[in-house]
């Protein structure tokens, strides 16, 4: 319950949104083992869907949640000029911390921040699939299988999951069709 944390301004209210790297949106997630709860985050570009960063930890920590997430989406998209992109999520306090506000504005990226879990529904929606689609299939039964499958689902997911919005192509095909129409 984010009820009463200081937020960003939901940038996303009217936006239309027409290419990558204009909006990305994230979440932090819960994935229990037994007794132990895991925390997975998730940041997915919102008009190709491609997951460009994430990461699996043991605690909320920003330093091992978002701010390790978008550190590996950074480095995904290393030959783009991001300055500009809103960065959206929830009011989660990961995405207010000083190390992962300062990570953002060294890019020129733009914080907006949703209200209820509706508004930020990319992000939402790949935590289910990730967790349901994919994970839940496979032996997670500790935080190093855990971690692999993670990165596992995600590459999957890129790579081979079609989208009736994207055409019925993957992720990262319907990012290549894009960058090869240029």
């Amino acid at each position: 319950d984010s009820t009463g944390v200081k937020r960003f301004e939901n940038m996303l209210i009217g936006l239309e949104i027409t290419g990558i790297n204009q909006v990305w949106s994230s979440d932090i997630t819960y994935y229990k083992v037994e007794d132990e709860v895991f925390y997975l985050t998730f940041i997915i570009d919102n008009y190709s869907r491609l997951i460009v960063g994430w990461s699996t930890s043991t605690n909320l920590t920003t330093e091992d949640t978002t701010l390790k997430a978008l550190k590996r989406a950074l480095k995904e998209r290393k030959s783009v000029n991001l300055t500009g992109l809103i960065f959206h999520s929830d009011g989660g306090g990961q995405y207010y911390a000083h190390e992962f506000r300062k990570l953002i504005q060294a890019n020129g990226i733009q914080s907006s921040m949703c209200e209820y879990a509706y508004e930020n529904g990319k992000a939402e929606r790949i935590n289910g699939v990730i967790k349901n689609n994919y994970l839940r299939h496979w032996d997670c039964s500790n935080f190093e299988k855990l971690a692999k499958n993670v990165d596992r689902a995600c590459y999957n997911y890129n790579m081979q999951k079609p989208h009736s919005a994207l055409k019925g192509v993957s992720p990262f095909v319907f990012e290549q069709n894009l960058l090869d129409s240029y």
